[in-house]
């Protein structure tokens, strides 16, 4: 059996999303425990050049719908990057699951050859569908989950591989 597109990307974002709004739950539970405010956990970065933890779920919630739009060749929604509280952040996950959960195979399925354009300010930068799958989308998407765990870990919530693994 082959490995399609969609079922390298799409249910797997959504896995993993779901695993991350898990994580945020212990991240509220820890805050509501300790009488913390949120902000003491979104705005943390592990170090002064990178990007606090509410970036890291908004990016990666980014990532995943940008990914799934540009393959299945339809508008990438747009999410403003709002949010401030653990709250906010698992509304904006769920959004995220709700939209990838749209897509189906018939759409994403064949686009390993498809000319994917990103452009980032003035710069473009020019990918073949399977390049951008698992060169650059998948290997984001992962990077900023596993940073926003990491935050959260670091600042003692207590969550281990087990739940950024989920059950997949």
């Amino acid at each position: 059996m082959t490995l399609s597109m969609y079922q390298a990307s799409v249910p797997r974002f959504i896995a993993t999303l779901g695993n991350l709004s898990a994580i945020l739950d212990k991240a509220q539970a820890y805050v509501d425990a300790k009488k913390l405010d949120d902000s003491v956990l979104t705005s943390f970065r592990l170090y002064p050049d990178m990007l606090p933890m509410v970036k890291q779920v908004q990016i990666a919630c980014d990532t995943a719908k940008g990914l799934a739009a540009r393959l299945a060749g339809v508008e990438i929604p747009v999410f403003e990057d709002n949010e401030q509280t653990l709250a906010e952040l698992k509304a904006r996950i769920a959004k995220t699951i709700a939209y990838l959960q749209t897509l189906t195979p018939a759409q994403i399925d064949g686009t390993q050859d498809k000319d994917i354009v990103v452009r980032r300010g003035d710069k473009e930068t020019h990918y073949k569908g399977m390049q951008f799958l698992l060169g650059h989308a998948i290997p984001n998407f992962y990077f900023h989950v596993a940073t926003a765990y990491a935050i959260l870990r670091h600042n003692g919530v207590e969550i281990g591989k087990r739940d950024y693994l989920g059950n997949p």
